[in-house]
């Protein structure tokens, strides 16, 4: 049994206190921490942890108890001399002293009292201003303590290098493809939630290996970016958390509220703050931000999302929540347990296509509704040569992966539609067609590929065409947004676990005119794109083609 006065402290402030622990951390110390200490496998090394606490005390400042409980499970290996825990993940509110709590630890894993050689860190960040905070509060400690610190380090403003052991930490920031091969013992990502893919990281992470006790913190609040790497790590968390297997070596510690009633019991915002007991002023400044928010609602969604660990934006600008999206996606969402979709085989469906450039995305699927339910399973071509496909901020890279089955990438210059016209008319052989639906624009674009299909069009002369042309598109969302919304809201629309969709649709905004008519329109017209969106609000114009009932007459 491992025996260690700070852990044994914390647990103490825990028994005490547990009005004080959201239930991530209840979780992490019933399922994940009382077990470790029982387990007689583990080696602690106390010696270098003791140490480590000596050194980050003298030159930095004194470390709070959940500080020196996270701490002593670094320093936990197991019998082949491997790090415990590999990922230590720390999420908590806004001015808790991220840096504070990174910066001393790090600093002492580069010394000789640590004793690894060429133990270099690498603190990554998404804005260089973010990795050079973290940097520049290690170094003007070596600043503040020059006679001293000269005889162990050498520094700068680009790194900080420790004479003894030859291990450096630095700040970076710059484009990910130029530091393949680099040599880390561990790497540090700041404010994990800026990030929207996990390129970066992953080059960052494919440094590790090479040197003796590999690890990655990752520290950060909460943030706005829904479905990128934040949501994937807290979903793995959220698994182990649970019980389920820790072969990846995660030790998450997670604060936040349990819920958002929770924000207006200022007892309560320790949860997401456990700084909030030592740091007067950190809890008078959320005061102050917590009596702003009541008198400028705007305000709200900053200050749960920032400061209380609850992501939550302006909601009156979206379709629908973004829970209410993943609802769409999944019956379990923690397990990411897709919904049920029954057999759609000639089933009644309508088509919606939507486009703005062959140079960009192209999108088409099909819309079915089944026991009041609207199921909409689509495809996406997307164009590689689009000047600003590079800037967009989706993971193209999971292409063919669970979640990432239904687009097209395309090499060429532009999408050709017949191609997509094609795939239409292989889908159409599957179900009962009632209408494909797009406007005036997009259909003279595709005219001659419907005509060398034979599918007919809509017209006076024709009515009962199948290819429908909708004159004023714009108008769509007048009529259609609070079908859509209400259907969002009561779980009633099933899009599949397409990550694609899912970003499509909180890429968009819904608005509201003067005579009181909503639009919908892109968050940001070049990076977020909504075309498989908008094809599914062309295919929700003709969703009364579902409810068509078969009558049968007997004589």
């Amino acid at each position: 049994m491992i025996c260690c006065k700070e852990i044994d402290d914390y647990l103490d402030i825990y028994e005490k206190c547990k009005y004080a622990f959201n239930e991530d951390r209840v979780l992490l110390i019933e399922n994940i921490v009382k077990p470790t200490l029982m387990r007689k496998d583990i080696i602690f090394d106390d010696t270098t942890y003791y140490k480590c606490i000596k050194y980050c005390e003298r030159w930095y400042y004194p470390l709070f108890p959940y500080q020196k409980f996270i701490y002593a499970f670094v320093f936990m290996y197991d019998i082949n001399d491997f790090p415990l825990f590999r990922t230590f993940f720390i999420e908590m509110g806004r001015g808790n002293g991220k840096d504070g709590f990174i910066c001393p630890l790090i600093d002492f894993l580069t010394t000789q009292y640590y004793g690894i050689k060429n133990y270099n860190i690498d603190i990554v960040a998404n804005s260089e201003d973010q990795a050079n905070d973290t940097f520049l509060v290690i170094h003007e400690v070596k600043e503040d303590n020059k006679t001293l610190m000269k005889k162990s380090f050498s520094w700068n403003l680009e790194k900080i290098v420790n004479n003894i052991t030859r291990s450096r930490i630095r700040a970076n920031t710059s484009n990910p493809k130029t530091k393949d091969g680099k040599k880390a013992g561990a790497v540090v990502f700041n404010e994990y939630h800026a990030y929207e893919t996990d390129e970066q990281i992953k080059v960052f992470q494919s440094e590790l290996g090479k040197v003796k006790h590999p690890r990655i913190f990752i520290i950060t609040t909460n943030g706005y970016v829904r479905d990128g790497p934040l949501d994937e790590i807290e979903s793995v968390c959220d698994g182990v958390l649970h019980g389920e297997s820790n072969e990846l070596r995660y030790f998450p510690f997670i604060c936040k509220l349990d819920d958002a009633k929770e924000v207006d019991n200022p007892d309560a915002w320790i949860k997401a703050n456990p700084s909030l007991p030592y740091m007067p002023v950190l809890k008078q400044n959320i005061y102050m931000d917590y009596l702003e928010m009541q008198k400028f609602p705007s305000k709200r969604p900053e200050f749960m999302t920032k400061r209380m660990n609850l992501p939550q934006r302006n909601e009156e600008n979206f379709i629908t929540t973004w829970n209410n999206l993943l609802k769409a996606s999944y019956k379990d969402i923690k397990k990411k347990i897709e919904r049920d979709t029954p057999d759609l085989t000639g089933k009644p469906a309508v088509c919606g296509i939507d486009f703005a450039d062959f140079r960009d995305f192209a999108s088409a699927g099909f819309l079915f509704e089944e026991n009041g339910e609207l199921i909409w399973r689509q495809r996406t071509w997307i164009c590689m040569q689009n000047p600003f496909f590079k800037d967009i901020k989706f993971p193209f890279k999971n292409i063919g992966q669970y979640g990432y089955q239904d687009f097209v990438l395309v090499k060429e210059e532009s999408i050709e539609g017949r191609d997509i016209i094609d795939w239409v008319c292989d889908e159409m052989t599957k179900y009962d067609i009632k209408k494909i639906i797009l406007d005036t624009y997009r259909f003279k674009l595709l005219k001659t590929y419907f005509i060398e299909k034979g599918i007919s069009i809509e017209d006076k002369k024709n009515p009962n065409g199948l290819v429908r042309m909708i004159r004023f598109p714009a108008s769509l969302a007048a009529i259609y947004a609070p079908k859509i919304e209400k259907d969002f809201a009561n779980g009633k629309i099933n899009i599949g676990n397409s990550a694609l969709m899912r970003w499509a649709i909180n890429n968009t905004s819904v608005k509201m005119k003067k005579d009181g008519n909503k639009f919908f329109e892109k968050i940001e017209p070049k990076l977020r794109k909504n075309d498989p969106f908008m094809a599914f609000v062309c295919a929700v114009s003709g969703y009364e083609f579902l409810e068509e009932k078969v009558i049968y007459a007997y004589y």
